[in-house]
């Protein structure tokens, strides 16, 4: 029999929140393992380096992380600033993960979890196995640690969502994927800016993603004088008062402030909004240098030189396979999570408080957090993250008291849902329960922050 007590407690991912549960374990004497599939830390955030978070830096440093880096010589940054991805990563993920040292390992992708001895159809004496997580290293060898407790904070990053309505990746999207990208692109880079100067794009979806994409192609249509950048908004709803996020009334004004640059795109011409429209097809012409999408009412747009679909993320369960998880079967969320979350039923107010009896599941001592957490639920906060982690934490140690005293008040978007809102092409904010009107201020002249966590 192993002591699971002296076996490590393995953080899945040397992102924001794994970092965050790892200072966190370390404040409270606990072994510990990150494991990192990149090969440095907060490499997710390293590649929307370029994009400005609407969250400012009082809100996306932890406080056991601030504790471990203090000693350093660490200088905790503006609090009231609005950093980028890339400051994220140099100004604190990277000095973090250098206090943790050598308890987080680089170039390990977590390849499986499972009880030791025991896979997820047995019963027998399971619960008194430890776990076992499974890893490929560099050239591809494979490795195991038994751990006390699993914390999967992995992130959603790697798996974006298709431009398909269905979840799928639409027919003749693979194939087009020379013309598409699934992230924000970052046009300080000549080469990407090349790439889309003067050119027709096909934006596709709804979030913060998308409001970013949608004020960065106006301002390059506005700097390339001549040139002929215009946008495509691909909605799969309609317009409504609540399209363009909460406005004024977001109490992160960095996020209103995103959702009225990409109102001012459409208002000054820049972009034009396709509403109720649900990709079924992407084609290209005759000459294959362009790409036609195709709707599942048959509307055919006119040819577009690219593609960026921004519609979402979903979890990576697949190297959770043996064990047993509680997902909601719509969000892939945990079951007492989702409800707080669901775009589908949800409306106004901010989420509660949550923390290791929302995230835990039927097998003991595995928690998905961070980004994870939230399956393909939008509106993710660093903060929420946080919080998570430190109770988490603190029911693997055992202090049930502190685990369960979960403080956080999230800031309001603004926006109402309401059962039956999300994702319906006639939506509009007189119906399902919204009540939210429009955003009084129609356009802005600057925007303090151009992307969201």
């Amino acid at each position: 029999m192993t002591d699971t007590a002296e076996l490590p407690v393995v953080v899945i991912g040397a992102g924001p929140a794994g970092l965050a549960a790892a200072a966190h374990l370390g404040d409270r004497g606990l072994r510990l393992l990150v494991l990192e599939a990149g090969p440095v830390a907060g490499a997710a955030v390293r590649e929307w380096a370029h994009v400005r978070l609407f969250s400012t830096w009082a809100e996306l440093v932890d406080t056991a992380a601030e504790k471990l880096l203090a000693p350093t010589g660490w200088t905790r940054p503006d609090p009231t600033a609005y950093p980028t991805g890339g400051d994220w990563v140099r100004e604190y993920l990277r000095p973090l993960a250098d206090a943790l040292g050598d308890r987080v390992r680089y170039g390990a992708t977590v390849t499986g979890v499972s009880r030791a001895g025991r896979d997820r159809v047995v019963d027998a004496d399971r619960e008194a196995q430890p776990l076992v997580v499974q890893f490929t290293v560099e050239g591809g060898r494979e490795e195991r640690v038994l751990a006390r407790a699993v914390i999967d904070a992995s992130g959603t990053w790697a798996t974006p969502g298709p431009a398909g309505a269905s979840g799928l990746p639409a027919l003749g999207e693979r194939a087009a994927a020379d013309r598409i990208a699934y992230r924000v692109p970052d046009l300080e880079d000549p080469a990407v800016r090349a790439r889309y100067a003067g050119r027709r794009v096909a934006v596709v979806g709804s979030g913060a993603s998308a409001f970013t994409a949608l004020a960065q192609l106006a301002a390059l249509a506005e700097d390339t004088d001549g040139e002929s950048t215009h946008t495509l908004w691909i909605l799969r709803r309609g317009l409504s008062g609540t399209t363009f996020g909460g406005g004024e009334a977001d109490q992160l004004p960095a996020r209103g402030a995103l959702g009225l640059a990409a109102k001012a795109a459409v208002e000054d011409g820049h972009a034009t909004a396709v509403t109720g429209f649900r990709t079924e097809a992407v084609e290209r012409t005759p000459d294959g240098e362009r790409l036609v999408l195709v709707a599942e009412d048959g509307r055919r747009l006119d040819p577009v030189d690219e593609v960026i679909v921004l519609t979402g993320f979903r979890p990576d369960l697949s190297f959770l396979s043996e064990l047993r998880l509680a997902l909601d079967e719509r969000l892939q969320a945990p079951v007492a999570l989702a409800p707080l979350i669901d775009p589908n039923v949800h409306s106004c107010g901010t989420v509660y408080a949550h923390g290791h009896r929302e995230l835990s599941h039927p097998e003991p001592g595995v928690y998905l957090v961070g980004m994870k957490s939230y399956g393909r639920a939008p509106t993710f906060l660093a903060l929420t993250g946080y919080e998570q982690v430190r109770s988490v934490v603190a029911a693997i140690a055992g202090d049930t008291e502190s685990a369960d005293r979960v403080e956080l008040t999230l800031p309001e978007t603004g926006v109402c849902g309401g059962a039956g809102l999300f994702d319906q092409p006639a939506a509009d904010a007189g119906q399902g329960g919204g009540c939210c009107g429009a955003p009084a201020t129609l356009q802005i002249g600057g925007v303090p922050s151009s992307g969201g966590c």
